[in-house]
């Protein structure tokens, strides 16, 4: 496809995949277009810390040109991963065997990477504050985009990268996500080493892992001395409400959670007393396994629009990426549109199955009554 005869691509999210989409098209002469909700790129927090795999994430970079720029700024130490029992005690502490190496997972907080994907773009690529409202179907396989704020644009290809709960989505699939029956609550700890020191050494440099009895802890490094602490519990999706407790109330949240966390380490609970940054609920859903599509010209996903799954892939950014890669890479290669999403479709979804079941097998081992014993073997196995 030449830049002559390019389609006009508008890519729904302004996501991790969606941005390598667009990063790659530009680099080919191909224009795209984003629209992204939030109003600006600092509108909020971008989440915590991701470990870029080479054969997806770091894949997708480096044919981004981008690859270089990201070691630059990745901290190769936040591959420690460290399991500790709940009395506090260490069980599990290593690194993965060629970390150093072009085969290591280096981490990254979201934010910069999403930064480093934006300063990449042409000017006025992201057009933000641009919620989408309803997509309109037009003939010969377009669409009508229509936004929030009164707007509309037409397009020959609609790239669902809109997340979770994605509006394009519901043009091609009928399936919605669903509670995996697990809960975290999101806590932080601000200048950990200096504030919070016993915290910070129990951390470590990466992720620590308290994982027991169907619930748990899973405390992350990121940049500038912050640590991201994930309160994990298998509960119903409602928790709270059948506890009578209102997530405003900061205190009433704490004592519910010291509650359900009865018995562990006195090290640990800090984790939960201690928080400088609150509580945020975040219950965790998947799309069904497998997620699949009828062919519809003119639409496609790509990321967790297509393929949400539990955070224990440790590959839904990483995939995103490689999806965005991918296309843009069918959309240079193809002469038509139609051709370049079956080619892209072709590779994404017997991809995302086996990744999403791998997830859904995580998250059941991490929260489970043996979680402990499951997870320090498979750590093993795999150190």
């Amino acid at each position: 496809m030449t830049s002559s005869s390019a389609p006009r691509i508008a890519i729904i999210g302004a996501g991790p995949g969606g941005l390598t989409c667009a990063r790659i098209l530009q680099q080919h002469g191909i224009a795209a277009t984003v629209h992204e909700r939030d109003a600006s790129r600092s509108a909020r927090d971008q989440g915590g810390t991701l470990d870029m795999h080479p054969h997806s994430g770091q894949d997708a970079l480096r044919q981004a040109g981008l690859l270089q720029d990201f070691l630059a700024l990745a901290r190769p130490e936040g591959q420690q991963m460290r399991l500790v029992g709940r009395d506090g005690s260490v069980l599990f502490d290593a690194v993965p065997p060629g970390a150093d190496t072009e085969d290591g997972n280096p981490e990254i907080d979201r934010g910069r990477l999403r930064d480093l994907l934006l300063d990449s773009l042409e000017p006025d690529t992201v057009h933000w504050n641009h919620k989408l409202a309803h997509v309109e179907p037009l003939t010969g396989g377009t669409h009508r985009l229509h936004f929030a704020d009164g707007t509309t644009t037409g397009a020959d290809l609609v790239v669902g990268a809109d997340g979770a709960w994605s509006q394009v989505r519901r043009l091609l699939s009928g399936a919605t996500p669903v509670y995996t029956g697990v809960t975290f609550v999101e806590a932080g700890l601000d200048d950990a080493d200096t504030r919070h020191p016993a915290l910070a050494s129990l951390t470590g440099d990466g992720t620590m892992m308290a994982l027991d009895d169907n619930r748990g802890f899973v405390a992350q490094r990121n940049s500038h001395q912050h640590i991201r602490v994930y309160i994990g519990m298998r509960t119903d999706e409602n928790w709270h409400q059948k506890a009578g407790v209102d997530l405003a109330d900061e205190g009433a949240v704490r004592e519910a959670l010291l509650e359900e966390f009865t018995g562990w380490g006195r090290g640990l609970l800090d984790f939960i007393a201690d928080t400088d940054t609150g509580y945020v609920n975040r219950p965790l859903y998947a799309l069904p396994v497998p997620h699949a599509w009828q062919r519809t010209p003119g639409l496609t996903l790509l990321g967790d629009a297509a393929h949400l799954m539990s955070p224990f892939s440790g590959m839904g950014a990483n995939l995103a990426m490689l999806d965005g890669a991918d296309l843009a890479r069918a959309l240079i290669d193809h002469t038509s549109v139609d051709d370049a999403v079956r080619a892209y479709e072709n590779l994404l979804l017997p991809r995302s199955r086996e990744a999403a079941e791998g997830a859904a097998e995580g998250i059941d081992s991490a929260f489970a009554p043996d979680s402990a014993a499951q997870t320090l073997a498979h750590m093993s196995r795999n150190h």
